[in-house]
């Protein structure tokens, strides 16, 4: 009994068609994205540190609300440096 398996290995062509990679090329300087760093870690670091006040001194839930506005700014900022927007 011979069993044959069918070819799963797919041919591979050299076409453009694998060569398409995501290619991101900045369109700011380095300063800049340096700027959009610390604008990214200083409001996460206040809000981290605002948040764990209020948790430490038993605050109500709704008073960590207004940082979810620091929190998205520090997304904002740290998300735009890394995609060198």
């Amino acid at each position: 009994m011979s069993s044959q398996r069918p070819n799963m290995v797919a041919p591979m062509s050299d076409g453009p068609e694998l060569n398409q990679g995501e290619v991101c090329i900045a369109n700011i300087s380095p300063r800049e994205r340096l700027k959009r760093l610390i604008g990214g870690v200083i409001p996460f670091v206040i809000a981290l540190a605002i948040l764990t006040w209020l948790i430490s001194i038993n605050a109500n839930r709704l008073w960590r609300l207004p940082l979810l506005i620091l929190f998205m700014g520090a997304g904002s900022g740290f998300f735009q440096w890394r995609d060198k927007t």
